[in-house]
């Protein structure tokens, strides 16, 4: 009940994460980020969009800009309408011509745009230095004027404000079509577009604070570049210009009018190639207002939910699969949107579910490691401890369920004389004299490196190598069996002088094949090894005397290089119906350490 109510809690602390972020755009520069490398792809642009730029070489061979007549301004007007049937469909100038420069000049400038018919020229908004919120509850800077062109000029030409709006970060990412009643250089150059081409003007998408982000065609360079200079010299065919939408303004750093863009990578693009784009997005309707944040943000927070409800509940490998699979998705439904012109903050789901992903795999390692470590404990128990760290080490804790077929050393040991001493003495201190008996023959065995595989009364049941392989098995029971004998002698003595009472061992040890493994049913196993190896150790065990060591035959022959014996003879063994060479160990050549 309480991991539930926990696995409750969790989830929902995960979907109030992501409704939280998405409603507030919390890390709104890493959003922009992931929106500007998915949406912002180059979509192709439009060939009738060109660019005449006051690029170096220009101002190399007119000198700077602000000392132009704008005599040239109406050279180039002449130029690109020399033909009639190449005349372009529209000059549109980024270029701010407000108060006189010449007289001269300034008048033919201004008679050429009203006998092109074609021209658009742009004003420049001003903005207070104060902050204010605006009826959305949005912070704006308010529009205080305009610079706007000179008069004689404006009165033969459609003009737009060629203001652009920067993110926080300093990206231009969106427009304001309408400000303060005025319309936008490239919703003016496109509105002129559609009545030249006499095509249906397009309603484009805005929110509620009248803004629409801006799907960019092109990446900084990508339309067609022409030098203002090489257009007055005459150095370029004048039908490359037919029916085209001709932008001119500045192409070089030094004229700072240049921007950061979202598809512009380190590059950054010149404010006329920012128009052209726009102009493009209104020619193909590819704008995007932000989606209700709202509605957007429930949706995700119910996914991420249930993925992390998922996470916990099923394997990592599938987690990965599941939430690599959500991503995609998400990316997918988030681009279509894109393209039906709602655009929304992506990385909210993904991010939340990484870190739920990582929680769970974390938690799950936790886990796991506990379980193992449980497991070892319990091991230890039964194993010497040295032969569970180096498992634990290994990382190999496989035991086969049921039976297995191994050749194993099985030692049984028995106090001798506990039968009468229990009669004679207080329940307790038998307890504790068996117990110092049984810590005796489990340090023993542990010593060893062998398995305890039960107590049976005043009895214990080893075995050497099982469950895991061990090295030299059969020379180290019989190393644990004297071991016991002599520990048996020490013990024997502390026991006599405080309880009067005399015990000692007999051990029994065979070696053989037996099946191990795990006996019993379902909800309740042991671990044990079974078959005729196991019952003649028993039967040895029985027919030993007190502080003696019984092997059989087969154990000796393995062992007779490295042990001393007295042939004790053949001996009738209990369920057997051949008897068999029993001997007892004297003594056991250890290597020196």
């Amino acid at each position: 009940m309480k991991k539930n109510w926990m696995l409750i809690v969790e989830t929902i602390i995960v979907g109030l994460l992501v409704f939280i972020f998405t409603f507030t755009n919390a890390f709104s520069s890493l959003d922009y980020m992931a929106r500007d490398s998915l949406y912002q792809l180059p979509r192709g642009i439009n060939s009738d969009v060109k660019i005449i730029g006051i690029d170096e070489r220009t101002l190399e061979k007119y000198g700077p800009i602000q000392t132009w007549s704008r005599q040239k301004y109406a050279d180039l007007i002449k130029q690109l309408n020399q033909l009639e049937v190449s005349k372009p469909k529209i000059i549109a100038f980024d270029i701010q011509f407000s108060g006189q420069v010449d007289e001269k000049g300034d008048t033919a400038f201004a008679k050429a745009c009203e006998e092109s018919g074609n021209v658009i020229v742009v004003d420049q908004l001003i903005y207070d230095n104060r902050i204010v919120r605006d009826e959305n509850g949005q912070m704006i800077s308010p529009v205080t004027g305009t610079d706007e062109p000179y008069e004689e000029l404006a009165k033969v030409t459609d003009v737009g404000f060629s203001n652009v709006a920067q993110d926080s970060d300093g990206v231009v990412r969106r427009i304001i079509p309408v400000e303060d009643g005025r319309e936008m250089f490239s919703k003016v150059v496109y509105k002129k577009y559609c009545e030249i081409s006499n095509e249906k003007e397009q309603k484009i998408p805005t929110d509620s604070s009248g803004r629409s982000i801006i799907n960019y065609s092109g990446e900084p360079g990508d339309y067609e570049f022409i030098s203002m200079a090489d257009v007055l010299d005459g150095k370029i065919d004048s039908h490359a210009f037919k029916d085209s939408v001709i932008f001119v303004g500045a192409y070089a750093p030094g004229m700072q009018d240049n921007f950061k863009v979202p598809n512009g990578k380190s590059n950054q693009m010149y404010g006329v190639e920012i128009h052209a784009n726009i102009f493009q997005s209104y020619l193909e309707n590819r704008f995007a207002v932000n989606g209700n944040p709202i509605v957007f943000g429930l949706i995700t927070a119910l996914i991420a939910m249930l993925l992390h409800f998922l996470f916990r509940r099923i394997g990592v490998w599938k987690s990965a699969i599941i939430i690599i699979g959500t991503i995609v998705l998400e990316v997918i439904a988030c681009v279509f949107l894109n393209e039906k012109g709602y655009t929304f903050s992506m990385i909210y789901m993904p991010l939340v579910c990484i870190l739920s992903f990582i929680y769970a795999l974390a938690l799950h390692y936790v886990v796991e490691r506990a379980r193992k470590q449980k497991v070892l404990n319990a091991f230890k128990k039964y194993v010497a401890p040295q032969i569970v760290e180096e498992i634990s080490k290994k990382g190999d804790f496989s035991i086969e369920l049921g039976g297995q077929n191994r050749d194993i050393a099985v030692l049984f040991v028995d106090i001798r004389g506990f039968t009468t001493m229990s009669e004679a003495l207080e329940p307790e201190k038998v307890v504790e004299i068996l117990n110092e008996y049984l810590s005796l023959t489990t340090e023993s065995i542990f010593k060893n490196m062998g398995t305890l595989d039960k107590f049976v009364g005043d009895a214990t049941m080893a075995v050497f190598n099982s469950p895991f392989d061990l090295p030299d098995y059969e020379f180290k029971a019989v190393c644990a069996a004297m071991d016991i004998v002599k520990g048996g002698e020490e013990l024997e003595k502390v026991l006599f002088e405080r309880y009067g009472r005399s015990v000692g061992f007999g051990v029994g040890v065979h070696c053989g094949p037996a099946v191990v493994g795990n006996v019993g049913c379902d909800f309740r196993m042991d671990f044990t090894a079974i078959g005729d190896t196991v019952n003649t150790s028993a039967r040895l065990e029985a027919n030993a005397k007190k502080g003696q060591v019984l092997i059989s035959d087969t154990l000796y022959e393995r062992l007779k290089d490295r042990i001393e014996v007295n042939e004790i003879g053949q001996i009738p063994l209990k369920g057997k119906s051949n008897g068999v060479m029993v001997y007892e160990v004297t003594k056991v050549y250890r290597e020196e350490v």
